[in-house]
């Protein structure tokens, strides 16, 4: 039997509740005030405490901060008929379950107290944080026991007593930049600087000036010599993100660094010497566009002496549990906070879900969820939908992509016929660049012409759709820059 506590000083409110739940699953218990209820809850031991904001005596909300310090995982919704923005606000703040106004809908009334004691009786079953791994597994952020992980680990060990170049590859979200900070890390120039560098975020015209300086006067806005990120770190390490969205030019440059150590500045003819070690990633493989001459040949060896795949989350769920167990700590420990619990049934829907986003999007869902959790447990109400009720298309291990194709072959089979009965009503088509054609300029279209997006939208690189954009004239059409 469910036992709910109601702590208000309105006899009429008092007699609706004992109308409104008198059935035989609830058991209801009042009080008049709030120091009377705080001595109700340790005898009666409530499920629920549904309480007005303003009492004789003690507030509401001075009630709820006394009730959570006696008993976090005790849900209470709050109530009053003056409704201010900042009550609301403090009661969610103080962790109130639900807040609601006087009078109230009978039907919303009991659908939110039906919901708040579904969630103290799970709280009461969840499992609560123990540490999953050993106070060194947290130190480089990377976390995982699965044998793609272990894999990845081994290679961090055997990079790190040489200089030998390494190429990082793996999804977007998978942790590429941890992979690199813990080469870095237990490098024998952990001593010196770490750079990390996304190619695919700086413009192109102002990443070779960012990689390697430029003199004054190289080009408009170029007041005064600047450094640029190599010089920086000389003696320490690079990190490239994103280094198959690098132009040519700078793909040369690059070259000439692994090659020789030296490169000039932008506007320069001096050259430069530095010694740096470079680790590069990419979340697409270089392979397609060395093939497309859009990524120098030289240069991918250079950069893949020794290769890192990362794999996707959804191929490694063994590893989810631990990673929740993770964040969960680092987070609290962010805030100064006890980690809280988490259902079983939460980790059950994580363990089923496809992860599009990897590791980064499992971080964002657990932080989502300790904002939203209304006691000290995170419940399925507390995720979002997409992750308690994944769509059917959704990726799964061994897919490369988001769409199950298999699944769609009905779907895709259509379009085709659809594609070749319009071939053959107009005999002077090019099927496939036209439909190449109308792909980009959608991509373009929805993403309001940024290339490095509309680019991952077609799963290609950003050289390979600067390639398209002018091989099909596109350009001058959308007057993209």
């Amino acid at each position: 039997m469910d036992k709910l506590l109601l702590i208000d000083d309105e006899e009429d409110v008092q007699y609706s509740f004992g109308r409104i739940f008198d059935t035989p699953g609830i058991r209801l218990a009042t009080a008049s005030s709030g120091e009377e209820g705080l001595k109700v809850v340790p005898v009666f031991k409530p499920d629920l405490v549904i309480m007005d904001v303003r009492m004789g005596g003690i507030s509401g909300l001075e009630t709820l901060r006394k009730l959570r310090q006696m008993d976090a995982k005790l849900p209470v919704i709050m109530m009053t008929a003056y409704g201010t923005t900042q009550t609301a606000i403090e009661a969610m703040k103080l962790g109130a379950y639900d807040y609601l106004l006087k009078p109230f809908d009978v039907p919303k009334l009991k659908k939110i107290v039906e919901a708040a004691l579904d969630a103290a009786r799970a709280m009461r079953e969840v499992i609560s944080y123990q540490p999953l791994l050993e106070s060194e597994d947290y130190d480089l952020g990377i976390v995982g026991r699965s044998e793609g992980m272990q894999s990845v680990f081994k290679l961090i060990g055997q990079l790190a007593g040489s200089d030998a170049t390494a190429l990082i590859t793996g999804e977007s979200g998978t942790g590429k930049e941890l992979v690199a900070r813990a080469i870095y890390n237990h490098s024998k120039r952990s001593d010196q600087t770490f750079v990390a560098i996304n190619c695919a975020a700086i413009p192109e015209n102002l990443l070779e000036s960012e990689l390697f300086g430029h003199e004054k006067g190289a080009f408009t806005g170029a007041t005064s010599q600047r450094i640029g990120k190599f010089e920086q770190c000389n003696h320490g390490t690079i990190f490239l993100d994103e280094i198959g969205d690098m132009t040519l030019p700078t793909q040369t440059k690059i070259l000439r660094v692994l090659q020789s150590g030296t490169f000039e500045r932008v506007g320069g003819n001096q050259p430069v010497s530095v010694d740096v070690r470079v680790i590069a990633a990419t979340n697409k493989p270089l392979e397609p566009a060395v093939a497309d001459r859009q990524f120098r040949e030289d240069l991918f060896y250079r950069l893949n002496v020794v290769r890192i795949e990362i794999p996707p989350l959804r191929s490694r769920r063994s590893d989810i549990p631990l990673l929740i167990n993770y964040f969960l700590k680092k987070i609290a420990q962010s805030q100064g906070q006890a980690p809280k619990s988490i259902s079983p049934e939460v980790v059950e829907s994580m363990e089923r879900y496809g992860w599009p986003g990897n590791v980064r999007e499992l971080e964002n869902v657990i932080r989502r969820a300790l904002v939203v959790a209304k006691g000290e447990a995170i419940l399925r109400a507390d995720l979002p939908p997409g992750i308690v009720s994944p769509p059917a298309a959704q990726a799964e291990p061994g897919r490369t992509g988001a769409v199950d194709v298999e699944a769609q072959g009905g779907d895709f089979r259509s379009l085709a016929r659809a594609l070749f009965d319009w071939a053959r009503s107009d005999t002077k088509l090019k099927l496939i660049p036209a439909v190449e054609r109308e792909l980009i300029i959608h991509a373009l279209a929805e993403t309001a012409g940024n290339q490095l997006r509309a680019a991952q939208l077609l799963g290609i690189t950003r050289a390979t759709l600067r390639k398209r954009i002018e091989k099909h004239g596109i350009k001058q059409a959308l007057s993209i820059e």
